[in-house]
């Protein structure tokens, strides 16, 4: 039997988010699981990027669902003819870049942040993340299921157990860091890690110990957490908040649910905005070329510190088409990270006589370490590294459960207008609360930019319905109360 995965993206629930496949649980069946992964190895074949026999590292993050989806992913690589390294339960950037040093294909098992009512499968080339032309490729499979695989009553036989761990992708990952930086080099420093449900949980805390930090667990949940760094829960906010005071800590250091997001506080528990800490980063690492979605805070371009600043629509896999190109060009030393905060690296870096491997994916743990390490080396609390740069302030929330062609005929009505008519939609939505319309970005979503300095940016989520407002302005305050206001507008779309 023949299906289309083209054809089962439409009737399944189940499509392509960032990277890989995204739905409710309920509609990510043994059977549809396994048809996604054979598509992903068909057309691996089909480029000539792999052959039959090679192995594929696949892991999972802490949702109750993902046991039974490793498992059906699992038997899929096998029946196609490849070989399994189970990296059991890591972080998203530790199985890609285990595949990526090993040179084979990998799949992570994660929704990543949003709610355990969903789950997903991220595909990974031995290059790194499949792009938006491996996404068509893959789309435009036809796969052969084999009859033995469905029971007397035409029922998908479902995969059971899963085989034992291989900790070497686990293992290489920690070293990749303990190797780059120097041992001890975190002494002095009191960090909090906020475990939650995070599948980076026990790493970060042995990493933070090995180069030297006190380290106190927090916060530590068997029931799964949704932490988004772009919409920070108000409960996650207040207990921040109380621990940096009850424990006096320099920082509190955590990710998202499976680990390519960080999450860093200063040393009175206010989280920094991911694209705040993405700044910081790229400056301890000494980036020369910026690559970051036109979401991200403006502060990049006006602190002056990066000789290029590239501008890409939302999502790595957009990130990652403008490094190569940054690097096609001849520019080295490119760093790549998104207003979420996960930072990736196109080519190897140099520091204090150490190297850095290229890794071309969200990682939280470098941003993490770095803005540490830089609050520790310059002998300044992360508030000052923070109050450095200049004074653009973000702030993000989203609806979720929004339909997703709800958002998108919305936003359509601008995005598909000329100029004037563009403007006088925005003017009309907003109520000219911002004043005129300097200039509308249509990269992706729509990106307003008013007379008075403010930004507000909305956009339809690629990974889940939900429809997603940032607003940037020149004090925190400010930034928060405007993206509230512009929630308030956009709930009433839904009717």
């Amino acid at each position: 039997m023949q299906v289309s995965i083209a054809e089962l993206m439409r009737h399944s629930g189940v499509g392509f988010g960032t990277s890989g496949a995204r739905g409710l649980v309920e509609s990510m069946t043994d059977e549809i699981c396994y048809l996604y992964v054979l598509a992903f190895l068909q057309h691996l074949e089909h480029s000539q990027i792999v052959s039959k026999g090679t192995k594929v590292a696949v892991a999972g993050d802490f949702r109750p669902s993902t046991p039974g989806i490793i498992a059906a992913c699992i038997k899929a690589v096998n029946d196609a003819g490849f070989q399994v390294v189970f990296c059991g339960f890591i972080p998203s950037p530790a199985v890609a870049f285990f595949g990526i040093e090993r040179q084979i294909p990998s799949i992570m098992i994660t929704g990543s942040h949003i709610p355990d009512d969903r789950n997903g499968i991220k595909f990974n080339k031995p290059q790194g993340e499949i792009l938006k032309a491996d996404e068509q490729a893959i789309r435009g499979q036809l796969v052969a299921i084999p009859e033995q695989l469905f029971d007397s009553n035409g029922k998908f036989r479902q995969a059971q157990g899963l085989p034992a761990e291989d900790s070497s992708a686990r293992n290489l990952y920690i070293r990749r860091f303990c190797n780059f930086f120097e041992r001890g080099c975190l002494e002095g420093l009191r960090v909090g890690v906020y475990q939650h449900s995070s599948i980076s949980r026990d790493i970060l805390f042995e990493i933070l110990e090995s180069l030297g930090a006190d380290v106190i667990a927090l916060g530590r949940s068997e029931s799964f957490v949704p932490v988004d760094t772009e919409a920070i829960r108000n409960e996650d906010i207040r207990l921040a908040k109380v621990w940096a005071k009850e424990h006096q800590l320099d920082s509190i250091v955590s990710t998202d649910g499976d680990g390519d997001r960080p999450l860093i506080s200063d040393e009175t528990g206010e989280w920094l905005r991911g694209d705040i800490a993405g700044i910081l980063c790229a400056r301890y690492l000494q980036a020369r070329v910026v690559v970051t979605p036109v979401s991200s805070n403006s502060a990049v371009e006006k602190s002056k510190l990066f000789h290029q600043v590239i501008r890409t629509q939302i999502g790595s896999p957009y990130v990652i088409v403008g490094m190569e190109e940054a690097m096609t060009a001849g520019n080295r030393r490119v760093i790549g990270y998104e207003a979420n905060g996960g930072l990736l690296q196109a080519d190897s870096l140099g520091l204090n006589g150490r190297n850095l491997s290229a890794l071309p994916t969200r990682d939280a743990v470098i941003v993490i370490l770095a803005v540490l390490l830089m609050s520790h080396e310059q002998g300044l609390p992360i508030s000052s590294l923070v109050g450095s740069l200049p004074h653009r302030y973000t702030y993000s929330d989203r609806l979720t459960n929004f339909p997703t062609e709800t958002s998108q005929a919305r936003l359509a009505k601008i995005t598909g207008a000329d100029d004037q008519n563009a403007r006088d939609q925005v003017l009309y939505i907003f109520d000219d609360q911002f004043g005129d319309v300097l200039n509308i970005d249509k990269t992706d979503g729509v990106r307003v930019t008013f007379s008075n300095g403010e930004v507000v940016h909305l956009r339809t989520s690629g990974n889940a319905p939900e429809l997603r407002c940032y607003t940037e302005a020149a004090n925190p305050a400010r930034a928060k109360e405007i993206n509230a206001y512009c929630m308030r507008i956009l709930d009433q779309w839904r009717s």
